[in-house]
């Protein structure tokens, strides 16, 4: 890591104590080819990283969306915080290039493979947190998750019919979906479950499936149809 300074504009924070920043990107083959160098890995701010990280897209989200109940938060969460998505923040900031890599590691391609960008994406808001404190954390993760956040809001991320059925009903006023369980057939190694989804009493889709999550996700898809896109 020989710009410090440039990757602290890159990542919005100037570090009290630069050795924390060094630390999130200390890869665990670099040590094991460089025992020597006295230094850590990563892997313990990544941990730190990983829930800062958690409690920061929760809150921006609990604030964005005041009337979406805990299902479609935790799935917009999920889609926030999962490997594909910092990977891509990562690359954005192009931390795979400050990456401390063992040989065998740089010559597979590891500052470019996505394991490797979310862990450091995540060990960069430990070292943040560690350093500055969560307020830093949250404005390093709104800006590096910009992108992302807007395509939650703007309803571009897909979702599940579950989670659009329930974002149609909301946004015109309506009670939440009910599901029903109409039948269970078939021996226990071979269920099939029959299940209606509910508006306002009313029914508006059925469906089947292996398992009780299948089939409300046909129901839902089927009552969908029926309902058409919001408006």
């Amino acid at each position: 890591m020989d710009d410090s300074q440039g990757l602290e504009d890159r990542l919005g924070v100037t570090f009290q104590d630069p050795s924390h920043l060094r630390q999130a990107f200390v890869h665990r083959s670099y040590l094991n080819e460089n025992p020597e160098a006295g230094l850590t890995s990563n892997e313990r701010l990544e941990f730190l990283g990983d829930a800062a990280l958690g409690l920061v897209v929760a809150q921006r989200l609990y604030g964005l969306f005041p009337s979406h109940g805990e299902g479609l938060l935790t799935e917009f969460r999920a889609y926030l915080v999962r490997r594909s998505t910092l990977a891509r923040a990562a690359e954005r900031l192009a931390l795979g290039d400050d990456l401390l890599l063992g040989r065998g590691e740089e010559l597979a391609g590891g500052r470019r493979r996505p394991s490797n960008l979310s862990a450091v994406f995540e060990a960069a808001a430990g070292a943040i947190l560690v350093d500055r404190g969560l307020e830093a954390v949250h404005g390093f993760v709104t800006s590096a998750l910009a992108d992302e956040f807007e395509a939650v809001r703007s309803g571009v991320v897909p979702m599940d019919p579950k989670s659009r059925l329930q974002i149609l009903v909301q946004a015109q006023g309506q009670d939440l979906p009910e599901y029903r369980t109409l039948r269970v057939e078939g021996p226990e190694h071979a269920r099939l479950f029959t299940i209606e989804v509910c508006l306002n009493g009313e029914m508006v889709g059925v469906g089947q499936g292996k398992t009780k999550r299948q089939a409300e996700r046909e129901a839902a898809r089927r009552a969908l149809d029926k309902l058409g896109p919001p408006s």
